[in-house]
């Protein structure tokens, strides 16, 4: 308890619970934890403290009185700025919206509030959330707390800045092609896409409507279930949303892992950094240690990830920006502008051709899992590279940043099926790495229970940066 910002959400909501902290103490210690950090990583738009600090009182007399909510009641989060909040601006990362305010929350927002939750800001994000690097020139780019000179990732890279430092207890972000677990993997935090249709998108700015999902960036495996039960759930204003059931928390039981068998698609450690490989290695070896049974899988159709994703997500996000794209190009930051300029030359036939083959490749995925649990690989093949790299190195080989970054994350936002990515250790210049455990569709429960095991045999989480 000597530093209350870097304990875990569960924990703090246990101490909350039995009133050996107070929500008001959680909230001044994470305002001091912003005052210390937020020059050097950028990660907020909106800071919203003194609302903060007021309704943390209104929730300590709450619990004082025997009004206790649940597990969030009383713990500061912090939302991407895509995700409406009434009253409060919502910029979706870009100048163009600075003077939007909301009328409305976004379901999420509304339902973390009704949990007990206390908003400290709105998290700085890549504009549009069009990119996986984490920068943004119009309100500064985002620094991983790791070395302040690496990208956070994207497009939630401060969402994954602010709570791997300790300026929140909790992050929302959006993954339409690794937006969660990106930073999350590079900042060396855990990040949980559930699947398509479990958490409502109402209220969030859309990238692609067909790939987005809301998820939560946290700093353990639990904490992450325990917002995605607070969010999760039919919402009539997303007709994409699906009423399912709440993930059970005695994955917490036990770390054995007997009976589950994992399987390693070989694609997916391909072109990887070498130091990378070592850690996944290292991993699995621990899964085997656990009772997991290791099984090598293969998935061909996996070359043709990018072209399926792209193919859909650039015409989408060009249809829902065609206004601002038409009459005010030049206020759009200039990547994101040449990327929503290209979805205009996708075709209606190669849209509905990557939605064909979509299905092909959701068949070809899903037929793995007729023989395993769960699937295992890399989040990124890379550690954090520079602020604004255009090109990275693996093994002497130069690759596109963007694409490098996406690579791993992909699949499981064309299927919809659920992923995580947990630390599994760090490179040799202190840069964490991340291991992905991803799922069969709303089988969050094994995902979940396969990386708390993981968590549990490790010292991962127990590491903060040191700024």
């Amino acid at each position: 308890m000597n530093d209350l910002t870097l304990i875990s959400l569960f924990e703090q909501s246990e101490l909350i619970r039995d009133k050996a902290i107070s929500p008001t103490e959680l909230v001044d210690a994470y305002i001091g934890k912003i005052s210390e950090t937020e020059d050097t990583l950028n990660s907020f738009i909106t800071l919203t403290l003194d609302e903060a600090r007021s309704r943390s009182i209104q929730i300590t007399n709450q619990i004082n009185t025997g009004n206790y909510l649940g597990p969030l009641h009383g713990i500061p989060v912090a939302l991407k700025d895509l995700f409406d909040t009434a009253g409060i601006k919502t910029t979706s990362g870009s100048k163009i919206y600075d003077d939007r305010i909301p009328n409305a929350d976004s379901t999420v927002a509304s339902r973390l509030n009704s949990a007990g939750a206390i908003l400290l800001g709105k998290l700085n994000m890549h504009p549009f959330a069009y990119g996986p690097t984490g920068e943004n020139e119009d309100y500064g780019h985002m620094h991983n707390p790791w070395n302040p000179n690496k990208l956070t990732g994207g497009s939630s890279g401060g969402s994954g800045s602010s709570v791997s430092v300790g300026q929140c207890s909790a992050a929302l972000g959006s993954d339409t092609g690794g937006s969660v677990r990106i930073p999350a993997a590079l900042c060396g935090i855990v990040g949980f896409k559930p699947t398509y249709g479990k958490i409502s998108k109402y209220g969030v700015t859309p990238l692609s409507w067909s790939l987005d999902h809301p998820g939560p960036l946290t700093r353990t495996v639990e904490d992450s279930v325990l917002m995605i039960n607070a969010m999760s759930g039919y919402d009539s204003k997303d007709p994409c949303s699906i009423e399912t059931n709440q993930i059970p928390m005695d994955f917490m039981t036990s770390t054995d892992i007997s009976g589950i068998t994992v399987g390693i698609p070989q694609e997916f450690l391909e072109n990887i950094d070498d130091e990378m490989s070592k850690l996944i290695q290292n991993a699995i070896s621990v899964l085997k240690d656990l009772g997991a049974e290791i099984k090598t899988v293969n998935f061909p159709m996996h070359q043709y990830s990018e072209s399926i994703s792209n193919c859909i997500l650039m015409p989408e996000a060009t249809s829902y920006h065609r206004s601002i794209l038409r009459d005010i190009p030049e206020q759009i930051y200039e990547p994101v502008r040449l990327r929503l300029h290209a979805g205009m030359f996708i075709s209606a036939e190669q849209y509905v051709m990557a939605q064909r083959l979509r299905r092909l490749y959701f068949e070809q995925l899903s037929s793995l899992f007729d023989g395993v649990d769960v699937l295992v690989s890399p989040t990124e093949p890379i550690f954090a590279p520079d602020i604004l790299s255009d090109s990275v190195d693996i093994n002497g080989k130069s690759w596109n940043t963007s694409s490098v970054l996406t690579r791993l994350n992909r699949p499981y936002n064309i299927t919809g099926m659920p992923a995580i990515t947990v630390p599994c250790g760090y490179s040799s210049d202190s840069l964490p790495g991340g291991l992905q455990i991803a799922g069969k569709l709303f089988d969050e429960y094994t995902v979940a229970k396969v990386a708390y095991a993981y968590q549990e045999a490790c010292e991962w989480k127990t590491m903060h940066p040191s700024i």
